[in-house]
């Protein structure tokens, strides 16, 4: 029969085993959603509880900015009675593959999720070795060429329903082109300005909508005057302090 982890209680055990598999194998964290079904618990808030706890005695730890962010800190096992495995050594393997999926993003500037702002377009290609994010391979797209890829810091709320908010940094790829409902980062010629908002053509015009009740879309009659610097692919949140 096997043995229980000291501390863990079946359920927390069954996920740290899960968690341990997943990660050797995949050398990224899954979803709260798989991390459930490995259980049998379909309540996400559910499944949130049992990471804390884990969290806190110290088995895993997570990014709340970042979603698949779980790194895997004591491994746990299936003990079947067969040769155990060398916990120090996969995990060793574990931290290396990690950091081996580790990219660091050039952060061009500020974009504006508010009304337009004036900012030369220099600023939108400004980088230098101190101005990055750190984030795993494995959180993108596998399509996405990293050396298409720069951030941007977000100055505004217009964008507050899609869950972009003042301070979050957006990852963009380089893009010329979009279609509706892309998140985009455009400049506007006739205002010198730039802005991150969504992009809608209509027929001989362009709708820029931003993602908040309380402002107006902007409206581009001249298409040629918009210019697209590239589509949002990936958000990282800003967590905040909040007084007491």
């Amino acid at each position: 029969m096997p043995r229980r982890t000291v501390g863990l209680s079946d359920r927390h055990r069954k996920i740290m085993e899960f968690l341990t598999s997943f990660v050797e194998k995949n050398s990224y964290s899954p979803s709260i959603r798989q991390i459930g079904e490995s259980i049998g618990v379909k309540s996400t808030s559910l499944v949130d509880y049992y990471l804390n706890y884990l969290e806190q005695e110290g088995y895993i730890a997570r990014d709340g900015r970042v979603s698949r962010s779980i790194r895997v800190f004591k491994p746990v096992y299936p003990e079947s009675g067969g040769p155990s495995p060398n916990p120090e050594i996969l995990h060793g393997q574990s931290i290396a593959a990690t950091l081996s999926d580790i990219l660091r993003i050039p952060v061009f500037g500020r974009i504006v999720a508010s009304a337009p702002l004036p900012m030369p377009p220099s600023d939108m290609a400004y980088f230098d070795s101190e101005s990055s994010v750190e984030i795993a391979r494995s959180l993108l797209p596998a399509k996405e060429k990293i050396s298409e890829l720069f951030a941007l810091e977000v100055d505004g709320d217009s964008m507050i329903d899609a869950m972009v908010n003042d301070g979050d940094i957006v990852v963009m790829k380089h893009a010329q082109d979009a279609v509706n409902g892309d998140m985009v980062a455009v400049w506007l010629d006739d205002e010198n300005s730039t802005t991150l908002k969504y992009f809608y053509k209509e027929n001989n015009r362009v709708r820029l909508q931003p993602a908040n009740p309380s402002m107006k879309p902007i409206l581009i009659d001249n298409p040629s005057s918009l210019r697209i610097m590239g589509k949002v692919v990936m958000v990282i949140r800003q967590v905040k302090s909040v007084a007491v």
